[in-house]
């Protein structure tokens, strides 16, 4: 598989996870903020928040649905620079005092960099 295949690939993957986080934090967010954020017991509160972000989610979702259908290089760099304003989102949440479940803190981390190299990756197919 070349560089170029993995990422389309990726992007595909995209969809399907930014739309299953995204329809979580809507309908199920207390769930979602356990299962995948390893948020102990969440609040009311950290419900809204993540309810608040579905709709970005579901956004990323269908960015990503888009450059799978059309390829163009717009939507690349579209998805280059979503990716990249994602980079240090999950950082900042590892710090948060409620994030308990073991291995979480870690996984948020690496989310940073999982999403730096998305947003290289698809800048790179923007280019070809």
């Amino acid at each position: 598989m070349t560089l170029e295949q993995a990422l389309v690939q990726t992007n595909r993957n995209m969809i399907a996870f930014d739309l299953a986080l995204g329809a979580g934090a809507l309908f199920a967010p207390g769930p979602t903020l356990r299962l995948v954020f390893g948020h102990e017991d969440p609040t009311p509160d950290a419900e809204r928040w993540v309810q608040r972000c579905a709709p970005i989610w579901l956004t990323f979702a269908a960015a990503h649905g888009v450059a799978a259908r059309r390829g163009a290089p717009e939507d690349w760099w579209a998805l280059a620079w979503l990716r990249g304003t994602e980079i240090a989102t999950d950082a900042v949440l590892a710090r948060s005092p409620s994030v308990t479940r073991p291995g979480a803190r870690i996984g948020l981390v690496l989310a940073g960099a999982a999403n730096l190299a998305m947003a290289l990756g698809f800048a790179r197919l923007a280019r070809r």
